[in-house]
Formats: structure tokens, C-alpha cells, sequence
């Protein structure tokens, strides 16, 4: 999928650039697969702001998409590649030889009138899903799951892809997209490719208000606010942070600070850390 540049009419669009949409072969929904999505501008079920700087943005339909992939040795069509505004990367419409439609993430390379399955019989190609024990050693895999029958939980956003790195006993060895290697039983599933819409990451957002689209709000520095409001707030001008390393507004360090706790229960299932 190509990307489009703009002629420089205004500061904002002169930096901005889009995507071509090439891939995109439907612009309406499936209205059987979408739902209406209540926002909640980051606020919890008391009221309160748990997480800042979201609001507004453009209302959207979420579209169901089939994470599990359980509809097994039934062969299915890809009907329309389409644009998902809940996620980086793009869906494909399925219809299968009953005649029931699903949503899945669109694979690297596939397009309409292709053919997809899922079962431990299925061929090793873009858009396939099979448990890990009948994927070959060194495939480039997406949509992962942690736990069998629960729905793929790694490697879900545009250009992403793990690879199947080893099995041993029940768990196969996974290189996660962050370089982290990781045990999973080979009971797990996971679909075959690298995930579509690569040139994602090269997209300039290119002004303001197309993060106010997004539901993104603006982000004010501490060190502009008041101290009631921050530890980096207040002095006359600009002053330094005055303290031996950044913070949050509520005094916890940003910089090398470790927020993962210790003895968490996936510890184990870690081979390689992402971080050295």
C-alpha cells in the first residue's frame, strides 16, 4: 500500500501524508458484523479520568473480528479487503462455504478471491490458521494465542509477524515482533504471515487535529503547570526540574523505572527479554 503527499496549501498538510488505500476494496461495513462502541473518554464507572488525554474523536462502529479462528476445515473466500478505524491494521471479509461471513485481520499478500482455512490439515499460506505443533519450524506467524481457545492475543497490529523459532515438549520457542522470545503451547494457534498494511509506520500524522480525530487530547508539560498541579510545576521563567529525575504528576520516576512487577506468573514462559 503506497503513501500520498500533499501540496504544501498549510502548515499542516505540508508535513502530512496518507495512505493510498490501493488494498481497500469496500468502503461500508458488514452491518451483521459491527456494533455500536460507547466511548468513554478514558473515564472509569465512578466518573473519574483513569487515563488522560482522551476525548472527542470520531464517532466509529467496532467490527467483530473472529480472533479465535474455530471455524475449522470449512474453506472460506475473501470477499473485500477493508479499512478499520479500530486498529493499524487492515481487515478482510470472509465468506465461507456455508454461506457465514467473518471478519479477520488481513494477512501480507492476500487479496480478493483467495481461499483461507483453518484446521491442523490446512496449508502452510498467508491467512491460514493452525495450532503451533503443525506449523514448521522458521514460519513467519501473526495472531497468536497465550491460551488455547481464548483468541490470538500477540502480533495483531499492521506489519507485525513472530516467528516459530523452535518446539520443545509441549511449548514451541516464539520471537515476538520486540525481539522477545517466548515459550506458548503448541496447542495455541496462530495464523500464517505477517500482518498486512505495512507502510503503516511510515504515516505522518502531520497536524493537530488529526490526532483530535483519533480521540486523542492534548498533552501539557509539567513544567508549564502550577507545583499544585505537578512536581515539575512552578519558579519564575523557565525552570529546571530541580530534582535528580523526571516524574509523574504523582511523584513516581519516569526515567529507568522499572513499573513491571516481579514474580509475575509469565515470568517463567520467558526465554529472552526484550530488554537486555
Amino acid at each position: 500500500m503506497g503513501i500520498k503527499k500533499f501540496k504544501p496549501t498549510s502548515p499542516g498538510v505540508r508535513q502530512m501524508t496518507v495512505s493510498t488505500f490501493e488494498e481497500v476494496t469496500k468502503k461500508e461495513p458488514e452491518k451483521s458484523l459491527t456494533v455500536t462502541l460507547k466511548k468513554n473518554s478514558g473515564r472509569n464507572n465512578q466518573g473519574r479520568i483513569t487515563v488522560r488525554h482522551r476525548g472527542g474523536g470520531q464517532k466509529v462502529k467496532y467490527r467483530i473480528i473472529d480472533f479465535k479462528r474455530d471455524k475449522e476445515d470449512i474453506p472460506a473466500k475473501v470477499t473485500a479487503i477493508e479499512y478499520d478505524p479500530n486498529r493499524s491494521a487492515n481487515i478482510a471479509l470472509l465468506t465461507y462455504a456455508d454461506g457465514e461471513k467473518r471478519y479477520i485481520l488481513a494477512p501480507h499478500k492476500l487479496s480478493v478471491g483467495d481461499t483461507v482455512i483453518a484446521g491442523d490439515n490446512a496449508d502452510i499460506k498467508p491467512g491460514n490458521a493452525l495450532k503451533l505443533k503443525n506449523i514448521p519450524v522458521g514460519t513467519m506467524i501473526h495472531n497468536i494465542e497465550l491460551k488455547a481457545g481464548k483468541g490470538g492475543q500477540l502480533a495483531r497490529s499492521a506489519g507485525a509477524a513472530a516467528q516459530l523459532m523452535a518446539k520443545e515438549g509441549n511449548y514451541a520457542h516464539v520471537k515476538l515482533p520486540s525481539s522477545e522470545v517466548r515459550l506458548i503451547r503448541l496447542e495455541c494457534k496462530a495464523t500464517i504471515g505477517q500482518v498486512g498494511n505495512l507502510d503503516h509506520e511510515n504515516i505522518t500524522i502531520g497536524k493537530a487535529g488529526r490526532k483530535r480525530h483519533m480521540g486523542i487530547r492534548p498533552t501539557v508539560r509539567g513544567s508549564v503547570m502550577n507545583p499544585n498541579d505537578h512536581p515539575h510545576g512552578g519558579g519564575e521563567g523557565r525552570a529546571p526540574i530541580g530534582r535528580p529525575s523526571p516524574v509523574t504528576p504523582w511523584g513516581k520516576p519516569t526515567i529507568g523505572y522499572k513499573t513491571r512487577k516481579k514474580n509475575k506468573k509469565s515470568d517463567k514462559f520467558i526465554v529472552r527479554r526484550r530488554k537486555k
